[in-house]
């Protein structure tokens, strides 16, 4: 590599991260709670675990859980019943209005015996808290693309540094960390081995949080073409006036899926949904499979399969970068690995900050050889200007 080419790669690596790297400083430090959510909102009291053992004294109809959660808030629509991927519960969420963005209420219930056993907090708390300032600065949806213009940042960072790194550690022993020096020498070459250490999972999560910045833009441009062309059949049909019990409808599902199970069921006038259907979001039941999901639409007055279709490949990215960016797909294992990169990570952020504060430049000819002459100085010599 050349002088001029590595001078270019130094400024992008060093400019995209001094941007980027306050705002990703607060993500990993939000976001490390967030990995273990469910075990901090448990530990508070925001959250409870289903019963490991209980005894089903009568069968539970979903439509009973639907109507007690609506009898606890008779003002509002209910808009989504949702099973827990790792506890027997099924959750009632409920809005101001059946295409409202953001829940009013969200109740928990257990599924063999259809007990109320918590109200989940929508706006309060300290989970809450955390996330809405990972996912969107307490800003919406520009807060949410701000964040997801820092991720680009970030990556645009990471594989600069990985092209920096190379002329610098080129006749250095990977994983030395030089301490009979200068300070920020050793800060350096800690920086650069945390750095290459994590790489694969900066990516990852860089990555897939960007994609989950986008989850509206995404959700909304499904619903002007996939959603428009499921519900043209019904243009101008009139809103049923009644719904048929939610059970009539998961049932009818299993029939068309029998290999599926619903994951995910949105009422009638939601976001994902139209004012006449009821769809539910089935998905497999192997490690493989359990993360896909199929949309089958059904008429709300006759549970009739009106249409399914596969989703397309930018949700089917989402939904499968949700959890992987939280470390949700391998239970307290890989939430542990998670949390423990997590925390390189910020050791990566602080040391890069603290070489850029504690800067002294470095002659970039005794780095890289020019192609003219040979350097005469290995990359472990710096050398102020």
């Amino acid at each position: 590599m050349t002088i001029v080419a590595f001078k270019k790669w130094y400024v992008v690596h060093k400019w995209t991260s001094l941007v980027c790297t306050l705002f990703l400083l607060l993500l990993c430090l939000t976001g490390l709670p967030l990995v273990f959510r469910d075990e901090l909102s448990v530990w508070l009291g925001e959250a409870v675990e289903p019963p490991e053992q209980v005894v089903a004294t009568k069968s539970v109809t979903l439509q009973a859980l639907v109507d007690d959660a609506q009898r606890r808030r008779p003002s509002d629509a209910v808009q989504f019943l949702t099973l827990d991927d790792e506890h027997p519960a099924w959750f009632v969420s409920l809005g101001a209005s059946p295409a409202a963005i953001d829940s009013s209420g969200i109740y928990m219930y257990d599924t063999r015996t259809g007990d109320f056993l918590h109200a989940v907090p929508t706006n309060t708390g300290v989970t809450n808290f955390f996330f809405k300032l990972h996912t969107e600065l307490f800003a919406g949806l520009p807060g949410m693309l701000f964040l997801g213009s820092m991720g680009l940042l970030f990556l645009g960072s990471t594989v600069s540094g990985v092209v920096v790194y190379g002329p610098f550690m080129r006749k250095l022993a990977f994983g030395t960390i030089r301490q009979e020096r200068h300070l920020r020498l050793t800060w350096l070459d800690l920086h650069n081995l945390l750095g290459i250490t994590t790489l694969l999972w900066a990516l990852v999560v860089g990555v897939t949080g960007v994609v989950n910045t986008l989850e509206r833009p995404l959700l909304g441009y499904w619903q002007q073409t996939e959603l428009a062309g499921m519900l043209a059949p019904w243009s101008g049909k009139p809103a049923p006036r009644t719904l048929l019990p939610v059970d009539r409808v998961i049932e009818a599902a299993q029939a068309a899926a029998p290999d599926l199970v619903p994951r995910f069921v949105g009422f009638p006038g939601t976001v994902i949904a139209t004012p006449y259907h009821y769809v539910v979001f089935m998905r497999g039941q192997n490690p493989l499979t359990s993360r896909l999901l199929t949309p089958f639409l059904f008429d709300a007055e006759t549970a009739q399969l009106a249409d399914t279709r596969s989703l397309p490949w930018y949700l089917t990215v989402l939904v499968l970068s949700q959890p992987l960016h939280f470390g949700d797909y391998g239970g307290m294992p890989l939430k542990i690995i998670w949390g423990m990169l997590d925390l390189l990570i910020i050791i990566v952020l602080v040391s890069g900050l603290y070489l850029w504060w504690r800067k002294r430049p470095f002659a970039l000819e005794h780095v890289v050889d020019d192609g003219e002459s040979k350097a005469r100085h290995g990359f472990d010599r710096v050398v102020p200007r």
